[in-house]
C-alpha cells in the first residue's frame, strides 16, 4: 500500500470540488468565505465603536463640570460630538454587516457585491474613526501625566437602574484619556490582557497607541503586537486578519530586524488553513509565495533552515493537490481509454517543474512516462523511466521501469550513488492519518508562538514583548535571539524600582 495513500481515499470522488475550488480561488475577489468575510467586518466594527465610545466616555466625564459643554453631543461640530456621531456610524454599519451575515447563515439569496461594498465601506470607515480619534486627542488630553497615580475605576452602571451592574468599567479611562506617559502604561496593559488569552481588549488597548500617541516610540510595536494577537488567537477570521495586520506593518517597518520573522508568521497564518491535498490549495500556494519571498528577500536569514523545512512540506501539500489531479486524468484516460492523457501529462511537467524536491515524484515520473508510451513516444518515456531507476532506486516503480525500459530497447542506467537512501515520506500510522484525515488537517510544522509573544505564557520566560518594555520601545538587533524563539532568557530576580511606574504583571 502507498504510503500517501489514506490522504488521496476520496481523491477520486473529490477530483470535482478541487477543479471547482482552483477555480473559485482565482475568481474570488475577498479573502476567505463570505462568512468569514463578515465576521471579520464585524470584529473590525465592534472595535472601532468600543474605542469611540471610551473616547466619548472622557469628554462626558469632563463636560458634567462644564455647564456649558453639557450639550457637546448634541453639536456635531465639538469633539464629543463628532464622537457620538461616528459611533452611531458605525453602529448603522455593523448593523448592515449583521442583516447580511443573517442571510448567508440562513442560505438566503445575496450577491458578493454586496459584501464587497461593505468591506469597502468599513474600511473607509476605519479612516474615518481613526482620523477623529487623532483630531480629538488634545480635546481628551489631561495636563498632567497619570504615571505613578493611581487610576480610578469606575462602576458600571445599571440599565434603567435595574440590569446590571457589579462590573466595572477599568479601562474606559485609559483608553479615552490621553495623558504624558499613558501609552507605556497601555503597552503594559494590553500585554497582561493578551497573555490572559482577552485577545480583543489587549488589541484594543494597542490600538488606542496607534490612533492616539501617533509620536509614541512603543507605536511599531504595538503595531506588531496586534498582529501577533491575531495570530495566537487563532481561529480561520483571526488568521485572515493577522496576515493583513503582518502586511500592514511590513509596509511601514521594511527594513526592521524583525521583518523576516513578520515574513515568516505571514507564511505560518496562511500554513494554518491548509487543508488535506484534495482540498482547495489557494492557501498552499499563498504560503508557498510567503516563504519563497522571505528566502529570497533576506538570504541570510536565521530563519533560512525553518522557511525551508516549511517550504517542502507546503510544496508537498500542493504536489499531492497535483497529483490527485493527473491520477484522476490518468485513469480516464490510460485506464478507461476516455480522453484526458493531455491533462495528466501538464500536472505531472508541472509538479516536476515546481516541486523539485516533491516526495512522491517517482510515482509521477512513472506515470509521465506512461502517457508518452500511450502516445508512442518512446524517446520521452524512456528519459522518465531512466531517471526513475538512476535516482529513486529505492522506489516501488524502479522494477516496471526497467521492464518498459527493456520491452523498447533502452539502457538501463546504474543507481546514482547519492541517492541511494533517498527514500518515500513516511507514513504517520493509521491512527494518525485517520485522524488528519477525520479533521481535514495536513500535518506540517508551524511554530504558533507570535514575533513578540507566545502563545501560552509562562511568567518564568522573559519574551521579545518584555524587552521591548524594558527599552521603552523598541528591541535592539544584538537583543534578539539568534534562533526561531520568541523567548530572549529565563526571568531573572530584580529588585522592584523606586518609582510607582506600572511594571508588567506575572500571571496569577
Amino acid at each position: 500500500m502507498r504510503k500517501y495513500s489514506f490522504f488521496s481515499i476520496f481523491a477520486l470522488s473529490a477530483a470535482t470540488l478541487i477543479f471547482s475550488t482552483d477555480a473559485a480561488a482565482q475568481a474570488k475577489p475577498g479573502d476567505g468565505t463570505p462568512a468569514q468575510r463578515l465576521e471579520v467586518m464585524r470584529q473590525k466594527l465592534d472595535t472601532m465603536r468600543r474605542s469611540l465610545n471610551s473616547a466619548a466616555s472622557v469628554l462626558r466625564e469632563e463636560n458634567k463640570a462644564d455647564e456649558a459643554k453639557k450639550d457637546d453631543k448634541e453639536k456635531i461640530e465639538t469633539p464629543l460630538g463628532r464622537l457620538v456621531s461616528l459611533e452611531k456610524d458605525v453602529s448603522r454599519l455593523s448593523s448592515e454587516v449583521n442583516s447580511l451575515r443573517g442571510k448567508v447563515d440562513r442560505s438566503e439569496k445575496f450577491e458578493m457585491s454586496e459584501i464587497d461594498q461593505l468591506e469597502q465601506a468599513v474600511a473607509e470607515m476605519l479612516t474615518r474613526v481613526d482620523a477623529v480619534q487623532l483630531e480629538t486627542a488634545n480635546a481628551r488630553a489631561a495636563t498632567d501625566s497619570p504615571v505613578g497615580k493611581p487610576r480610578e475605576i469606575k462602576k458600571k452602571k445599571k440599565f434603567l437602574g435595574i440590569f446590571g451592574g457589579g462590573g466595572n468599567d477599568e479601562y474606559d479611562e485609559l483608553i479615552g484619556g490621553v495623558s504624558p506617559g499613558r501609552d507605556r502604561e497601555l503597552f503594559i496593559v494590553a500585554t497582561r490582557e493578551v497573555r490572559k488569552k482577552r485577545f480583543d481588549v489587549g488589541r484594543l488597548l494597542f490600538q488606542t497607541i496607534i490612533t492616539t500617541y501617533p509620536d509614541s516610540p512603543y507605536l511599531p510595536m504595538a503595531k506588531l503586537a496586534v498582529a501577533d494577537s491575531f495570530f495566537l488567537e487563532g481561529g480561520t477570521s483571526s488568521l485572515i486578519q493577522a496576515i493583513a495586520a503582518y502586511q500592514d506593518w511590513l509596509t511601514f517597518f521594511p527594513t526592521h530586524a524583525l521583518a523576516d520573522r513578520v515574513v515568516l508568521k505571514i507564511g505560518e497564518a496562511e500554513m494554518r488553513q491548509i487543508g488535506l491535498p484534495d482540498r482547495d490549495a489557494s492557501r498552499a500556494k499563498r504560503a508557498e509565495v510567503r516563504l519563497k519571498a522571505l528566502l529570497q528577500q533576506y538570504p541570510n536569514t536565521i530563519l533560512k533552515k525553518d522557511a525551508e523545512e516549511r517550504l517542502s512540506q507546503v510544496q508537498n501539500n500542493l504536489g499531492l493537490h497535483n497529483l490527485y489531479i493527473a491520477n484522476y486524468y490518468y485513469g480516464q484516460s490510460v485506464n478507461q481509454g476516455k480522453s484526458g492523457l493531455k491533462g495528466a501529462q501538464s500536472r505531472y511537467l508541472e509538479i516536476l517543474e515546481k516541486y523539485p524536491q516533491f516526495g512522491y515524484m517517482d510515482e509521477a515520473l512513472y506515470k509521465l512516462a506512461v502517457t508518452y508510451m500511450t502516445e508512442e513516444e518512446t524517446d520521452q518515456a524512456a528519459r522518465y523511466f531512466q531517471r526513475i531507476v538512476r535516482d529513486y532506486p529505492n522506489s516501488e516503480w524502479v522494477a516496471k521501469s526497467k521492464e518498459q525500459l527493456e520491452l523498447i530497447g533502452a539502457s538501463v542506467p546504474e543507481p546514482n550513488p547519492e541517492r541511494v537512501s533517498v527514500t518515500r515520506p513516511e507514513d504517520g500510522g493509521f491512527f494518525a492519518n485517520f485522524k488528519n484525515q477525520f479533521f481535514g488537517i495536513y500535518p506540517m510544522t508551524i511554530d504558533k508562538n507570535g514575533v513578540l509573544m507566545t502563545k501560552d505564557f509562562d511568567k518564568e520566560k522573559f519574551e521579545l514583548i518584555d524587552q521591548i518594555i524594558e527599552n521603552q520601545g523598541d528591541i535592539y538587533v544584538n537583543q534578539i535571539p539568534q534562533a526561531l524563539t520568541t523567548v530572549i532568557s529565563q526571568r531573572q530576580a530584580t529588585a522592584q524600582p523606586a518609582t510607582n511606574t506600572p511594571q508588567p504583571q506575572p500571571e496569577k
